[in-house]
């Protein structure tokens, strides 16, 4: 087998967040943002998948075993993340503005030091069944 194989693993996390630009006034950030742009913060039930790709090992069949992955997710994301409040409760979002595009690059850069390199890895956060936003792109 030297093909590679995909492990697409989900997870799901609530979050709340208010996306202005704080130097705008709020007539230009509604107009931006527009419900999202609530003063009094909104939420969201993203659903999180993490994509890892390579070759399955030769002895144990995985490319990467899914509860290390789980684990991973749990420790780095959710404890982090979810039923919190992105723009007051986390570091990560204190200066970065926490759009669906910046919590999928925090989220990549969190998890990626701690899955081997030789393996790739994607980012996808649904914010809707239709809307999501894949980091890296391929």
């Amino acid at each position: 087998m030297n093909k590679p194989a995909e492990l697409p693993t989900f997870y799901l996390f609530l979050r709340y967040y208010n996306p202005i630009d704080v130097i705008c006034n709020h007539a230009t950030n509604e107009k931006v943002f527009g419900k999202c742009a609530l003063p009094n913060y909104h939420g969201h039930n993203y659903e999180l998948e993490i994509k890892v790709v390579g070759k399955p090992d030769q002895h144990t069949g995985y490319v990467m075993d899914m509860k290390e992955l789980g684990d991973l997710v749990k420790r780095e994301i959710h404890s982090r993340f979810d039923h919190k409040n992105l723009n007051l409760d986390t570091k990560e979002f204190k200066d970065v503005n926490p759009t669906a595009e910046n919590i999928a690059i925090v989220i990549y850069k969190l998890l990626r030091p701690h899955i081997d390199k030789k393996l790739e890895m994607q980012v996808r956060l649904y914010e809707t069944p239709r809307n999501f936003v894949e980091y890296p792109v391929n």
